[in-house]
């Protein structure tokens, strides 16, 4: 029996498939998942790494035995290249992704564009679609991208088109070659007489205009997680225009803290509530409020941790949802009613008696005052011999 069953997910095969089931079901989701098909890039690689992993034999005994923890620990979690494991098994760059060739002899591109988008837990939790403006280039349409009128453009003679200039530096026995952009065409490779220019474009063969992008963001997204898009980043006439690229930020909560797909909250409830049970309310990040109660009988500690399973961020990949997290907090009255006391001492258990020392040593009353906290100086009012460190949550899901 195998221990975890997540890169036979990501395959959609089950952990007896045989060497040739892995590859049909690899070729099958790589197909539908590869980025130039629109694919998500995210999850092409995943597919990708979980099929590299259960075609070796010996990596997948390793997972098979102990998982993603064993193959971390024996140096496998490495791989290849997602797109040269592709090529491998679809020749040369994938056929109709542009045939032949590796991707280093592709057309050249522009600089992709990336864009910041700051998100709230709530839309992360529930998804939402925003719109983006971005200013990019585009081709200039008056001139069709040649930045003059027909015949005025003319390969530049002193770099002779190439758009660099070559210097060659003596330095003792060697000589150093130094490239630079050449002064006569500004690097462009071509001369255009200013009276000849193109008026829109001004003879630059690029307009600035401005887009708008319909991002979607999935629920159970992450922090740094991004999003493509394919070719609509600046256009040149002499280059394929790149990608714009979405970053996702995601924004501190004031009741939330999230933990992978986990969520963590504190709760403050009463000190009768601790003691004698009772109900208290949790209001979610979408439209509903989770109504909580404590069993009478059942006494909470002060910051005891606490977990409602399923209640967390949603999974990106249709997996179970995380947990919500919860720490009670009690909140102690400042004072009690003396004649509440003996209805108090019958109801909770004795008082611990008071230590008894040797006769040789001397009792002496004294008094608890509340201490000036302008004259406390460095103490801390933190409990000597703890862990002062905020407890960390083991994901369940991990």
């Amino acid at each position: 029996m195998v221990r975890e069953t997540k890169y036979y997910d990501l395959l959609e095969v089950s952990p007896s498939a045989s060497e040739a089931d892995l590859k049909k079901a690899y070729r099958k989701k790589a197909l539908r998942l590869h980025p130039d098909k629109g694919g998500d890039p995210e999850l092409f690689k995943e597919v990708t790494h979980a099929y590299e992993v259960l075609s070796d034999p010996e990596k997948r005994s390793i997972y098979d035995a102990r998982g993603e923890a064993g193959l971390s620990e024996q140096g496998s979690m490495g791989g290849m290249d997602p797109q040269d494991l592709f090529s491998q098994l679809f020749g040369g760059g994938g056929g109709f992704f542009g045939g032949g060739g590796g991707r280093s002899q592709g057309p050249r591109k522009t600089k992709d564009l990336v864009h910041r988008v700051h998100v709230t837990l709530e839309d992360l939790y529930k998804g939402k679609t925003t719109k983006l403006a971005l200013t990019r280039n585009v081709i200039c349409s008056k001139c069709k991208g040649k930045g003059g009128k027909e015949g005025a453009v003319r390969t530049c003679n002193t770099c002779s088109g190439r758009g660099i200039k070559v210097t060659l530096r003596q330095m003792g026995p060697m000589i150093q070659q130094i490239q630079s952009p050449c002064d006569e065409c500004s690097g462009t490779g071509e001369i255009i007489n200013a009276k000849d220019r193109c008026t829109t474009c001004k003879g630059k063969k690029v307009v600035p205009e401005k887009k708008f992008l319909e991002v979607h963001i999935d629920k159970g997204m992450k922090g740094g997680q991004t999003i493509q898009f394919r070719g609509e980043s600046d256009q040149s006439p002499t280059a394929e225009p790149g990608d714009v690229v979405i970053v996702i930020e995601e924004k501190p909560h004031e009741r939330f803290r999230r933990q992978e797909n986990d969520l963590i909250t504190e709760i403050e409830i009463d000190l009768l509530t601790a003691l004698a049970g009772g109900e208290f309310a949790i209001k979610h990040l979408d439209d509903r409020a989770l109504l909580v109660r404590i069993e009478p009988g059942e006494v909470v500690k002060h910051g005891e941790l606490k977990v409602i399973h399923g209640q967390g961020m949603p999974s990106q990949r249709h997996h179970e949802p995380g947990d919500l997290y919860v720490k009670l907090n009690v909140k102690f009255p400042d004072t009690i009613d003396p004649s509440a006391i003996p209805l108090l001492e019958r109801a909770l258990p004795p008082r611990k008696p008071v230590e008894k020392f040797d006769k040789n040593v001397i009792i002496e009353d004294v008094t608890l005052d509340d201490v000036d906290t302008r004259t406390r100086g460095s103490l801390h009012d933190e409990p000597m011999d703890e862990d002062h460190d905020e407890p960390r949550v083991q994901c369940a899901n991990q």
